[in-house]
């Protein structure tokens, strides 16, 4: 009779074990979920060089000077 509670204490822990492994499952999905969505879904693809550019001078990294003078080095190559 000892026995039988003891089993059933280790059930109890293996139920309990299972029910947070899987929550845990649940959560990483759903981040990971999150996160493929904020990054374009999983598609990526290569920015062209005058992307890069302008975005930068769309941040202000650059002057209208600069971002002019590099886009024409960009179209002359």
């Amino acid at each position: 009779m000892l026995h039988y509670y003891g089993m059933q204490g280790w059930g109890m822990g293996l139920a309990w074990g299972i029910g947070i492994l899987f929550l845990i499952l649940v959560v990483f999905l759903i981040i990971r979920s999150f996160d493929h969505q904020r990054h374009g879904g999983g598609i990526t693809r290569e920015r062209t060089p005058l992307e890069v550019l302008k975005e930068r001078y769309a941040r202000g990294e650059i002057d209208k000077a600069e971002f002019e003078e590099k886009k024409r080095d960009l179209k002359e190559s």
